[in-house]
């Protein structure tokens, strides 16, 4: 992979009244499709770089360390987070770097500037932990960050039991690690199946996962529109409904309008969510028969058609 040709770059959004982020700056977050990566970044070569940091703790080091190793010696690192995702704790784990940070609090963040030392120490273990992996008890290859990376959530839980072989031209909306995308393949009626998520991460775990010829990846964000999907038999998903850490119903709500564009007269949609969630009104607009397949643990099972 060719270095990068920039020298400032930018991870994630940061709010523009804590960071004052270049505008010439790239974009390096796996959450913004057509960015690119910070891991091809070459070594030492940022002279800036600003960070809105990950809540996870694994995926937060993974970020800082290769931050750390992107910039130059003497660049400046501006990592930021809300107090209570992350950013109480960015002070101490720049510092365990080997870096000396200045720490302001501003609107519930924590921000921390610092320029990189000559020397820094425990980059390659937070990369190695934080990087790709095969999960056992998922017999899948995965990475922190990526939705529900360690386990099988119980909403795809409850779908995957529910959901019958299916046959036709499909996509799996926001399909994460590829398992619900390795069941519908199974059907050997399926002729052909998009997989779309907005976590660049998840594409490359999935490409891994499913290795099937019948499947077709993309990088996007499915709310932007202008997928190009039309006609289709079939659409599978369990919708995010959080952004940024907090609730957002319009997510599952532009999912399924998403869907119900992409299907055939006569396709189907099975989609899993949480009981709470109100996704039935939506349901009822964009399709001509709603069913509620299933409901158990706090997740509920729909067939819509369209």
């Amino acid at each position: 992979m060719s270095p990068m040709p920039f020298s400032e770059a930018v991870y994630g959004a940061p709010p523009l009244e804590l960071a004052q982020v270049p505008d010439s700056a790239a974009q390096v977050s796996p959450l913004i499709p057509g960015a690119a990566r910070l891991e091809d970044v070459a070594p030492e070569s940022l002279t800036r770089l600003d960070v809105l940091a990950p809540a996870g703790t694994i995926e937060r080091r993974y970020v800082l360390a290769l931050a750390l190793k992107a910039l130059s010696q003497g660049g400046i690192l501006t990592a930021l987070a809300p107090k209570d995702r992350g950013g109480s704790r960015l002070a101490k784990e720049l510092t365990g770097f080997g870096c000396a940070v200045h720490e302001d609090a501003r609107r519930h963040h924590r921000i921390c500037t610092l320029t990189r030392p000559e020397t820094v120490t425990g980059l390659a273990d937070a990369i190695h932990e934080g990087g790709p992996r095969h999960i056992e008890n998922l017999a899948l290859c995965s990475q922190a960050g990526i939705f529900s990376y360690d386990r099988l959530d119980p909403g795809t839980a409850l779908l995957l039991a529910n959901l019958p072989a299916l046959a036709g031209t499909g996509a799996d909306f926001g399909c994460g690690l590829g398992i619900l995308a390795r069941a519908v393949l199974a059907s050997p009626k399926v002729t052909d199946l998009t997989l779309i998520d907005i976590d660049r991460r998840a594409i490359e775990m999935a490409t891994r996962n499913v290795g099937d010829p019948r499947a077709r990846l993309r990088w996007a964000d499915i709310r932007a529109g202008g997928l190009a999907l039309n006609r289709l038999d079939f659409v599978v998903m369990n919708p995010p409904f959080h952004d940024g850490g907090a609730e957002d119903q319009a997510l599952g709500q532009v999912f399924i309008a998403r869907a119900a564009e992409a299907l055939r007269p006569g396709g189907t949609l099975w989609l899993t969510a949480n009981t709470h969630l109100p996704y039935e009104a939506p349901l009822n607009a964009a399709f001509k028969a709603v069913a509620l397949k299933a409901s158990a643990g706090g997740y509920k099972i729909y067939e819509a058609r369209r």
